[in-house]
C-alpha cells in the first residue's frame, strides 16, 4: 500500500527484454532508494507496484511481465526517462495523500497543459471504466502521484500541479499526448461492488424496478 507522494526521481538507465518473451527488465537508478531497498521489496514505479528483482549500487532492476506491460505506460519508457519512485506505506507513517494500491487501472492521455498562475492545470482523457470513480474533488493517483480532482470532464478530469510536485515529480514535464498511468479510490470501487446486488434493476425495453428486501442477495439486516 502507497500514499502518491513521490520520495524521488529515478532513471531508466535499461531496458532488457527476459528471455522467452516473459516481459521486460527495467533497470533504474535511484541513489536516494537504492542503498535501503532489499531484493523482494516493493517500490511504486510511475504508480505501478513491482518487486525489485536486483540491486547493484546506486540501481534496483524490476521485471515487468507482458500484462504489466500492457496495462501501464512502462512499456512506453526509454533509457534516460524520469519515473516517480514511492516505498510502501510503514503502519507509523502518516498517510499524506491517499489509500494507492500500486494496481494501475488504466492508461490515459494527457489532452491540455496550461499554465494556472504558478501552477500548472492538466486535462487528462480517461476511459469509462476509470471516469465512473471520478469525484469532483476526490483523489487520484496519476503515474503515482496523489492528486485532487479539481473538474470531471466529459472523457476524463483536471488536475493542478502546484510548483512543489511539478519540481519532484515527472508531472511538472508532462506534455500533450503523452500516456499517464491511472488509478481510482479503491474505496470507490469497493462500495460499487458490495452495492450492486441491491442496485436498481434496468433493462432496454423494461421498466425501472427497486429491488425488496426478499430479492437482495446479501445476508439480512441486522436488528
Amino acid at each position: 500500500m502507497f500514499t502518491g507522494l513521490v520520495e524521488a526521481l529515478g532513471h531508466v538507465v535499461a531496458l532488457d527484454p527476459l528471455p522467452g518473451g516473459a516481459g521486460l527488465r527495467l533497470v533504474v537508478r535511484a541513489p536516494r532508494l537504492a542503498a535501503d531497498t532489499a531484493v523482494g521489496d516493493s517500490i511504486a514505479v510511475n504508480g505501478c507496484c513491482l518487486t525489485a528483482t536486483q540491486r547493484e549500487g546506486d540501481t534496483v532492476a524490476f521485471d515487468a511481465v507482458p500484462e504489466t506491460l500492457a496495462r501501464t505506460n512502462l512499456g512506453q519508457l526509454t533509457v534516460g526517462a524520469a519515473v516517480n519512485l514511492e516505498r510502501p506505506l510503514r503502519l507509523s507513517d502518516r498517510l499524506g495523500g491517499h489509500l494507492v494500491q500500486g494496481h494501475v487501472d488504466a492508461v490515459g492521455r494527457v489532452q491540455t497543459v496550461r499554465p494556472e498562475g504558478n501552477s500548472i492545470r492538466l486535462a487528462i482523457a480517461a476511459p469509462e471504466t476509470v471516469r465512473r470513480y471520478l469525484v469532483p474533488k476526490g483523489s487520484i493517483a496519476v503515474d503515482g502521484v496523489s492528486l485532487t480532482i479539481a473538474a470531471v470532464t466529459p472523457d476524463g478530469f483536471e488536475v493542478v500541479i502546484i510548483p512543489h510536485t511539478a519540481a519532484v515529480t515527472t508531472l511538472g514535464r508532462v506534455r500533450p499526448g503523452d500516456a499517464v498511468n491511472l488509478e481510482t479510490d479503491v474505496i470507490g470501487k469497493y462500495v460499487e461492488r458490495l452495492l450492486g446486488p441491491y442496485a436498481p434493476l434496468s433493462g432496454a425495453g423494461s421498466p425501472r424496478e427497486e429491488l425488496t428486501p426478499d430479492d437482495r442477495s446479501g445476508p439480512p439486516a441486522a436488528v
